[in-house]
């Protein structure tokens, strides 16, 4: 097949081609247009197109051929996932029958009641499991119920939590959970219970922000939980205070961030550091044909570079909590910012995303601008892997931590108090005390999944279409 589409123009956008020698004889019929359109996008963008053999530019010599491999699915659902390679290897490829949603999702608008949670199994059991809540949103119908950081469940409505169970129960608009209490990993029923309903909730991603001054360390703290780019100036805010309270050292709080935008990661780097602008952050690697366009067309799309105009702090070293539900853009930041200063990193490993997506419309250019009004579907396919200046970026096992510190729910502690065991630690390091950790008590299970990532973005990564 020639090729005749053409690709959106962001970022130097990419212009390849598609078409039929035939397209004019056989053009797509309308009830197959939605799949016609997850083909071209895979084809076009996606990462390990090459990898796929039905997204080959060879595949189908003419649109007639595509449109009767395509008329054998049942539903765009079906064949995108169908198109894609092995869920070991692309675990956060998304496609969404409603892109409203979609967009809501990236930007932290959310049908959400405001309880922040994980799972976990129960001790001896691969079956049942418990939730415990990580925090709690503001604003949110959460954050008017008796429920906070800390707080056991193990039900819904009356029916125990299992890996069977769990999405459909937590899925409900509005569900009541029913908690328990927590000793040495024993889990009992208490008795009491907490009715919460999803509403339609903007989440601030910058949950806390201090200066904890300790001698003559004037420490900035930031519990940040997700790069939505439409905060970007809320989060310049805080480093300006920051600045006027000439902080000293810095702890990011990222372990409950599982990404989001590049842009604003970048943004993020730019306020820790300030010494580096216009030095290169990350590159992008993306699939043969899209790679050759760029590295021909336009070397410098492929670049996300330090920024100036920003309240930074210029510092040499940045203390950064984890957990094995840090991700994607929080990762970028971890990675991309050691060739240039020390960060020092403090909890468990992350989870391993070091790839990223753009969001796919039905459209001429695969842009929202005049897009198909006849169906809303849009996909979220990985499309770009992300390394630091150095090339290096393969850590899809995680980043591990130089200080080992799993969450007990036993001694939690209080979010953004000095005395919560990762903040105490990451102060500890800064002020020099000498101070060791406390021994980890060797019956904590790790979380197997959260509310973060039982989205179906997951913890995505994603380049701004501007």
């Amino acid at each position: 097949m020639k090729n005749l589409l053409k690709s959106a123009l962001w970022l130097c956008l990419l212009v390849c081609s598609f078409s039929c020698t035939d397209n004019d004889d056989n053009p797509v019929p309308t009830g197959l247009e939605i799949n016609d359109f997850v083909w071209k996008g895979m084809n076009l963008y996606y990462l390990w197109q090459a990898d796929v053999p039905e997204l080959a530019d060879d595949r189908f010599a003419t649109q007639n051929e595509l449109n009767t491999f395509l008329d054998g699915f049942e539903d765009p659902t079906t064949l995108f996932n169908a198109l894609r390679v092995d869920n070991s290897i692309d675990r956060f490829s998304v496609i969404y029958s409603d892109y409203s949603v979609l967009e809501g999702a990236l930007s932290g608008n959310t049908l959400n009641n405001g309880m922040d949670f994980a799972l976990r199994y129960k001790t001896g059991s691969t079956t049942d499991i418990y939730g415990w809540v990580r925090y709690i949103i503001p604003n949110s119908d959460a954050s008017t119920k008796p429920i906070q950081r800390g707080n056991i469940f193990y039900a819904i409505n009356g029916t125990p939590l299992t890996v069977n169970n769990y999405r459909s129960l937590l899925a409900n608009e509005t569900y009541t959970i029913n908690l328990a209490d927590y000793d040495g990993g024993n889990i009992t029923p208490n008795g009491q219970s907490v009715s919460l309903t999803k509403t339609a909730l903007s989440e601030n991603p910058i949950l806390l922000s201090s200066v904890i001054n300790e001698g003559t360390h004037n420490i900035g703290y930031l519990m940040y939980n997700a790069f939505y780019s439409n905060f970007d100036n809320q989060l310049n805010a805080v480093f300006g205070t920051f600045q006027a309270q000439n902080v000293t050292d810095l702890v990011i709080d990222l372990r409950y961030n599982s990404g989001g935008s590049v842009s604003t990661a970048t943004k993020l780097a730019s306020m820790i550091t300030g010494q580096f602008t216009g030095q290169l952050f990350a590159k992008q690697q993306w699939n043969a044909k899209a790679q050759s366009y760029f590295e021909t067309n336009n070397p410098g799309s492929l670049e996300n570079r330090f920024v100036g105009n920003l309240n930074s702090l210029n510092l040499n070293k940045v203390y950064i909590l984890t957990t094995s539900a840090t991700a994607s853009a929080s990762e970028l930041v971890i990675n991309c910012l050691k060739p240039y200063i020390t960060v020092v990193q403090i909890g468990t490993t992350t989870t391993g995303k070091n790839v990223g997506s753009i969001t796919l419309y039905d459209s001429p250019t695969f842009a929202k601008q005049n897009v198909n009004t006849r169906h809303k579907y849009a996909m979220q396919p990985i499309v770009l892997k992300i390394v630091n200046k150095n090339g290096s970026g393969d850590y899809t096992s995680g980043i591990v931590p130089g200080t080992v510190l799993p969450e007990n729910l036993e001694n939690l502690g209080v979010l953004g108090n000095p005395e919560e065991p990762l903040l105490n630690q990451a102060i500890n390091q800064i002020i020099g005390s000498g101070r060791m950790t406390q021994p980890i008590p060797s019956n904590i299970q790790p979380d197997f999944t959260d509310a973060k990532a039982m989205s179906p973005l997951k913890s995505e990564m994603y380049i701004d279409r501007r």
